[in-house]
């Protein structure tokens, strides 16, 4: 029970429901002695105006039954400046101390009161006060301390029993209401989550929120949110498994069929037609590129790139590689390609992977801006900054829409044109990440876009 939200919340309620009393507690009990005090004054000045009455012929055993019933040792009465001693007792002890009633301060009450509570012994007392009805200037008790003491102890008791009657009350009643309004519910959204848990996938156990209380039916909403996506990004994640395995087995058969172009290209090497000669290496180039994807995607059999094997390439023959192929494209007719890389530039990269990364960004470009008309310019440049080295591919093209920018660099999300997977960037950018760098959209737009390939320094050269 101490460990559960209902019964911490139980002993706290009894612990600050009495922390309170005991702050009711102190007054009260001072207030109690203030009105015993005073009541013991006005039964004494009814005694002695009793006393006055008769002109003082009574006899000792009256005055003593007068003292008994006021329950004083003597009697001072202060009357027209002349200070009267009227009843008085054969038994009297020294007096400890001496408290006035006349405009006493609240603290000095419950100073008074609480001494009184602590003071063991037996203690003869001498109050002070102002008598009532102006029946004089002044009037004091001399009064034994012990009935005085054991009235405020009776007295505390019942106050302290009368608090855990309430404390023990009150904290009943906000418990039920603690389960009912609180454990309840949460216990509830519990139970939606373990039964979440035990098949996330099904859709029909995400929780509906009902939460009568604001701040716990945002928290089912929000719940209601996270199942929602969670289970689309489990249904998407079987989609890609399919996908995977689909490709998978496309990929077996297309290596078959790219083996056997490669072996008929191999033989337009020995023709003597000039043209044949010139473009059969790139054919054979691009074969190879393609045979080894197959081959890595049927090694692999999941969605994560290779590990880059790395090697000292020239990012100049790369890039012009790659310009090359994209002019082949008979869309390319009005679009101007510029590769401003120098000669000298001598990264450590994988050859085919910052191929395909560069080919997947400079097709893109050429996309766009064939699919507005054209005319257009794409540019690949290489430079050193403070980070390492930096590859940037720049287009005129018309930037890209926010559907792309929503999920750029995610697969499957649409690509930038009608018609894309949306897998070239995510592809570009995990190789970059194999690679210890990263690819960045600097800027989009109506003027064009520009992407940034950032390898560290300890790639480089």
């Amino acid at each position: 029970m101490v460990n559960s939200l209902s019964g911490r919340f139980l002993i706290l309620t009894v612990i600050f429901v009495m922390l309170a009393e005991v702050f009711i507690f102190v007054p009260s009990v001072a207030r109690y002695r203030e009105d015993y005090l005073l009541a013991r004054l006005e039964r004494a000045q009814i005694a002695s105006l009793a006393l006055l009455a008769t002109d003082g012929m009574i006899d000792d055993d009256l005055e003593a039954e007068l003292l008994n019933n006021a329950e004083v040792l003597n009697v001072v009465l202060l009357r027209d400046a002349t200070r009267q001693l009227i009843l008085s007792s054969d038994h009297m002890t020294p007096i400890a101390r001496s408290f006035d009633l006349r405009e006493p301060s609240a603290w000095t009450l419950i100073r008074d009161a609480m001494r009184r509570l602590v003071t063991t012994g037996e203690e003869t007392i001498r109050v002070i006060g102002q008598p009532v009805n102006q029946a004089g200037l002044l009037i004091e008790i001399t009064m034994p301390s012990g009935p005085l003491r054991d009235a405020m102890i009776d007295y505390g008791l019942r106050i302290l029993l009368l608090s855990a009657i309430i404390s023990i009350f009150t904290a009943t009643l906000l418990f039920v209401a603690v389960q009912r309004l609180l454990v309840l519910p949460i216990k509830r959204v519990v139970g939606h989550m373990t039964s979440y848990a035990e098949a996330p996938d099904d859709a029909s156990r995400i929780i509906e929120p009902r939460g009568s209380v604001r701040e716990l039916r945002e928290a089912e909403t929000a719940l209601q949110s996270l199942q929602t996506q969670l289970t689309g990004a489990l249904r998407q994640r079987e989609r890609l498994a399919q996908l995977g395995e689909a490709v998978a087995k496309i990929s077996h058969d297309l290596r078959n069929i790219l083996s056997v172009t490669t072996l008929m290209a191999d033989r337009l090497e020995g023709s003597n037609d000039p043209t044949v000669q010139r473009t059969t290496p790139k054919i054979l180039a691009s074969l190879t590129r393609a045979v080894n994807l197959t081959e890595a995607t049927l090694a692999f059999g999941r969605a994560e790139e290779p590990a880059p094997k790395l090697d000292r390439v020239k990012l100049a023959d790369i890039a012009e590689d790659v310009v090359e192929n994209e002019r082949l494209s008979g869309e390319s007719d009005c679009i101007a390609f510029v590769c401003e890389v120098p000669a000298t530039l001598v990264l450590r990269a994988d050859p085919e992977q910052l191929h395909r990364v560069l080919s997947n960004l400079v097709r893109n470009a050429r996309q766009a801006i064939a699919a507005q008309g054209g005319p257009g310019e794409i540019a690949i440049r290489g430079l050193e900054d403070g980070e390492g080295w930096r590859i940037e591919v720049s287009d005129t093209g018309p930037g890209l829409p926010q559907k792309a920018l929503d999920h750029l660099f995610k697969p499957f999300h649409g690509g930038a044109r009608k018609g894309g997977s949306g897998l070239g960037l995510a592809i570009a950018a995990e190789i970059m990440r194999g690679h210890g760098g990263r690819l960045e959209l600097v800027k989009t737009g109506p003027e064009g876009t520009t992407f940034a390939l950032h390898l560290p320094k300890g790639l480089a050269a």
